[in-house]
């Protein structure tokens, strides 16, 4: 198709050179913004639309070496021109280099047939330069034990989960150790995303997000603080019961978004049953809102690393357990074998046998009836055993103010199910 072209006036490859240009331009557009940088608009696009002609008399003369020249030769002036033109502070350097090295690079992939992904490269790399001081910013607020978060999560998706087979193993063949490890990865990253904007957000607005982001994180860690500020604060009694309410309507969201991930078939029958349960949920916070003082008086769950090794390896663990022990009862004691393990699995953890029986649906040992019925159960389970808890560290004032959301909540879930 090059040959072709070239063989003719040249007229259809404009757009290639077009759409240089404008890449070129876009990531200049945010350099000339800065003073300091020693190169703008017309510097980027040029070298952007050098690119693209590299790459097209490198694809012409069939040699690779124009191309590597090209880029070697933007290099070499880039670099003549720091040296011959004096420091100036707050100079950019090598953020201005990188830049012009890369609109040179996204010129040459765009005669290559990557113009799209050239395009979104280039909006990706000018929004980046341009969010400079909030990334330094958040960069700064950043503790160590936040970074080690981010570390430990990268070792769990991108070392552990790469090396572990993609095969199945054990009895009705339900393990399968890189699957397995992938759902520690899921229920990890949405904690740690809760975990991040809990410590993030803090305590700043108030129960509605404090609620959220510490459901994301873990609705009995919530559950359990709270219980216990609400007890040592009468005068909190109406903001505990709120946080402890919505972080429970959060793990319906949770729910409803890891089945929509994992197992898009159960999203007919599970979305009415867990859609139940939150509107009834949501309808008893609003009304309860107008009831709750404003206070400041307000502390954040102390939730764990869910990206720690250990975390992971527990909640991989009960996963695994939880699935090996499902499909078993399964097998002997049918539905009713399935409904038990829910029950009690559920009193403690409820993503553990959410992602279980997912599984088993997608393998095709439990119907789609089954898999919203055990989902629903281990709900209504832990929604009793964070009841109980509040009840037992909180007291009797504090059940009070929460056993009417926890009641609508689970008699939407309960009527959703009756519904089936």
């Amino acid at each position: 198709m090059e040959l072709s072209i070239l063989q003719s006036n040249g007229i259809e490859a404009l757009p290639q050179f077009l759409t240089s240009l404008a890449i070129g331009l876009l990531i200049g557009l945010e350099r000339e913004r800065n003073p300091s940088a020693k190169a703008g608009l017309r510097t980027f696009a040029l070298v952007a639309v050098f690119g693209t002609l590299s790459a097209l008399l490198s694809t012409k003369l069939g040699t690779p070496w124009l191309l590597i020249g090209g880029l070697l030769g933007v290099a070499g002036m880039i670099v003549a021109a720091y040296f011959n033109t004096p420091n100036q502070e707050n100079d950019p350097g090598t953020t201005t280099v990188i830049a012009l090295l890369l609109s040179y690079g996204l010129g040459a992939i765009i005669w290559l047939g990557l113009a799209k992904l050239a395009v979104m490269l280039a909006i990706g790399i000018t929004a980046l330069l341009y969010l400079k001081p909030e990334l330094r910013g958040f960069s700064q607020k950043l503790t160590r034990h936040d970074l080690l978060a981010v570390l430990q999560f990268s070792v769990l998706t991108f070392i552990i989960l790469p090396i572990l087979p993609d095969q199945s193993y054990g009895p009705y063949g339900a393990v399968n150790p890189h699957q397995a490890w992938l759902m520690v990865v899921l229920i990890s990253g949405i904690s740690l995303a809760g975990y991040a904007a809990l410590h993030a957000v803090g305590t700043r607005y108030g129960a509605p997000l404090l609620g959220f982001f510490g459901g994301l994180a873990s609705s009995t860690a919530t559950t359990m603080i709270y219980a216990k500020h609400g007890k040592n604060t009468p005068l909190m009694l109406n903001l505990a019961a709120s946080v402890i309410v919505i972080a429970s309507i959060v793990v319906i969201v949770r729910l409803m978004a890891v089945s929509a991930v994992l197992a898009y078939g159960t999203l007919p029958g599970l979305f009415p049953v867990l859609s139940g349960g939150l509107i009834l949920g949501l309808m008893v916070v609003l009304y309860n809102r107008r009831k709750m003082r404003d206070t400041t008086d307000l502390q954040i769950p102390a939730t764990s690393n869910p990206a720690e090794l250990h975390s992971a390896l527990s909640f991989g663990l009960l996963y695994v357990v939880v699935l090996l022990v499902t499909a078993w009862m399964k097998d002997i004691a049918g539905s009713q074998g399935l409904y038990m393990v829910a029950l009690l699995s559920g009193l403690t953890d409820v993503d553990a046998i959410t992602l279980s029986s997912l599984r088993l649906f997608k393998l095709g040992q439990l119907t789609e009836y089954q898999t919203v019925t055990a989902i629903a159960l281990a709900f209504v389970a832990n929604l009793a055993f964070k009841f109980g808890m509040v009840y037992f560290i909180g007291g009797r004032e504090l059940a009070k103010r929460i056993v009417g959301g926890f009641a609508a909540i689970a008699c939407g879930i309960l009527l959703g199910w009756f519904a089936l």
